[in-house]
């Protein structure tokens, strides 16, 4: 988010914040705090974790693939 902001985006048009149900067992919900990710906030994680992670590495991938 801080990325986003400093490169003149508004943080609320590519991280929308959503409230959602979960279960916790015992046939229990509880509300948790969600995002819903423009493209470009996926762009921004993507780029900022680990690499040595195999989905990190399909993603960044994917990115590069679309960016050609």
């Amino acid at each position: 988010m801080d990325i986003c902001n400093e490169s003149n985006y508004g943080i609320s048009d590519h991280f929308i914040g959503v409230n959602k149900m979960v279960s916790i067992g015992s046939n229990s919900k509880r509300k948790i705090e969600d995002y819903k990710l423009s493209r470009y906030a996926c762009y921004l994680i993507v780029l900022n974790c680990d690499p040595r992670k195999k989905v990190i590495v399909l993603a960044r991938t994917y990115f590069a693939i679309q960016t050609e």
